[in-house]
């Protein structure tokens, strides 16, 4: 699996900085990943859903840290690229490690 395309749309709200669609191999596209700032720095949240309980449900995502760390260093590399396009830098915004998953949803 190679992620082919990586589109960001930043946005300018208090916690929320971008959206994020990627291609997965020229067919295959994920919208509505984000990019999110959290307590100890920026990270990638999947698609989710909120369920009636009132939790929020990832839609899709990897199964694996290793295809979570490949998605998530080529979206952090597009949205630098995004911010230094619009004359801004990723200075003031830290990145936060991927939170560990059990991948078995």
């Amino acid at each position: 699996m190679q992620i082919t395309e990586v589109k960001v749309f930043p946005v300018n709200e208090d916690r929320l900085k971008a959206y994020v669609s990627i291609t997965i191999d020229s067919c295959f596209v994920v919208r509505d990943l984000k990019i999110i700032q959290g307590v100890s720095g920026l990270f990638v949240a999947m698609p989710s859903k909120k369920r009636k309980d009132g939790q929020f449900r990832d839609i899709a995502h990897p199964l694996n840290q290793e295809t979570r760390n490949s998605i998530e260093d080529m979206i952090f590399a597009e949205y630098e690229r995004e911010l230094k396009a619009m004359g801004a830098t990723m200075v003031d915004l830290k990145r936060q490690k991927a939170p560990h998953s059990n991948y078995e949803d």
